[in-house]
């Protein structure tokens, strides 16, 4: 750089900072572009979910009570009062409900009773509550040979 003139050190230097920005500027963009499609892809973002077509709810046990059930060992003296509601994918076959149980909704309502009572105790803790409705939802599944439950909820629980 001895024998250069003052202006050609000004445009050299000048274009290596014009190389330096471009390449800076590239980077970022590429980082950026990384970013936006691991987010989008990988990440869930900007995908807004489907929505799903509403169920069928089914209120399980006795209108007003839902199921009162006897758990833990026969002689333990403790009770359950839970409200039992099943969300079913609808089935454009299905008849309307009349007076008497049909023998899928008997089935169901055997089955759920089944995981009522098989339960501990401690399987009631609100912490587990998601894993007792995961237990009902394959139960129902299982026993009717189909995946018609969508979703169970639980409307009331009382542990005597």
């Amino acid at each position: 750089f001895g024998t250069l003139s003052v202006s050609s050190k000004f445009l050299i230097g000048w274009t290596i900072f014009v190389y330096v920005a471009v390449g800076l500027v590239l980077v970022l963009a590429l980082a950026g572009g990384t970013a936006y499609y691991v987010v989008t892809n990988y990440m869930g973002g900007g995908k807004a979910a489907a929505p799903r077509e509403p169920g069928v709810l089914m209120k399980l046990g006795d209108p007003k009570e839902g199921f009162i059930v006897n758990i833990g060992a026969a002689n333990s003296g403790r009770y359950l009062k839970i409200g039992v509601i099943l969300e079913l994918k609808p089935d454009k076959n299905a008849k309307p409900a009349g007076k008497t149980l049909s023998p899928e909704e008997i089935r169901i309502q055997d089955a759920v009773l089944h995981v009522l009572r098989s339960q501990s105790i401690t399987d009631y803790d609100p912490q587990k509550q998601d894993r007792l409705k995961e237990l009902i939802k394959q139960e129902v599944n299982r026993v009717v040979g189909r995946d018609i439950v969508m979703e169970v909820y639980i409307t009331n629980i009382l542990l005597q």
